[in-house]
């Protein structure tokens, strides 16, 4: 019995002292953003269609028309005291996934993407649909309560928003969410994402938005799969790149990769681009 008590104090030793250790890391990281980061509205950027990315995505503020009815349904989820039986295949990396009882608020607290990100992407199919002039296919990995996949979906309603979620409990939550704004262009499959990616990947996608397993093995094996799936015109973005030293080491690595020809680092998320006739370049641009 002391042994038990022994060792389960260890433990949450252990994981108070991993926690603190992520959460200065992320500072750190956050102000060497900061002190490094351009603070720029497109200039200075040499491809014209960046330019607008930059000018019209990242540096715009307006208040989109749904953006309104979203947020109001993520107040609704931050306070519901509701308890869910959750399976976690997230940051832990167990491919059985970890059975907890949650609240609804404290999922909602801890992995709803903020509205500055959720509506960035909003704007980045909007952005994307205008300079195609047809219809995209949007995946996103890590659903979580539906919030950023409803601001995926109501960009446009002929777009096709395809999304992973490894709890049945919590995607219950999301679709009740999509039902409540009336989004009918989202599809969503339920289960591990290293089991179902392989499925509900199509061949060409425009916008891949991953926020899943916070994993150095995870990140990599996801987006480099997804990679050459990618329109010319098509971007990937990755959330959290900053939350730990092996999700920076990740980025650094798609970064470099052949595949990738611009990329651009906002802190809390990072956009890789794979047109041939952009130059190699690495961005980090305040937003």
């Amino acid at each position: 019995m002391h042994m038990c008590k022994f060792f389960c104090t260890f433990a949450q030793k252990l994981s108070v002292k991993q926690l603190m250790r992520q959460s200065w890391h992320r500072i750190w990281a956050y102000v060497r953003h900061r002190l490094t980061a351009w603070n720029t509205t497109g200039e200075g950027i040499h491809s014209p269609y960046l330019f607008r990315l930059v000018r019209f995505v990242l540096r715009d503020e307006n208040a989109y028309y749904c953006f309104a009815d979203i947020e109001r349904r993520r107040e609704l989820l931050l306070a519901c005291g509701d308890e869910l039986e959750v399976r976690d295949y997230g940051s832990q990396g167990s491919p059985e996934g970890t059975v907890l009882r949650r609240r609804v608020c404290d999922i909602a607290k801890r992995h709803l993407e903020r509205p500055k990100i959720a509506q960035m992407l909003f704007r980045l199919v909007n952005f994307t649909g205008e300079e195609t002039g047809r219809p995209l296919e949007i995946l996103e990995l890590g659903t979580s309560l539906g919030v950023t996949t409803a601001y995926l979906a109501s960009a446009g309603s002929r777009n096709r928003v395809t999304t992973a979620e490894g709890s049945p409990e919590v995607l219950k939550i999301a679709q009740g969410v999509w039902r409540a704004l009336r989004l009918e262009n989202i599809s969503w499959c339920e289960g591990p994402i290293d089991d179902t990616l392989y499925t509900i990947a199509r061949e060409r996608e425009d916008i891949i938005f991953i926020d899943a397993n916070h994993t150095y093995d995870a990140t990599l094996r996801y987006a480099q799969y997804l990679l050459p799936r990618l329109t010319e015109k098509g971007v990937m973005a990755i959330d959290d790149i900053h939350y730990s030293a092996e999700m920076e080491r990740a980025w650094e690595e798609l970064k470099a990769d052949e595949r990738v020809t611009t990329s651009m680092d906002l802190y809390d998320a990072g956009l890789l681009f794979v047109d041939p006739h952009y130059l190699k370049r690495h961005y980090k641009i305040v937003i």
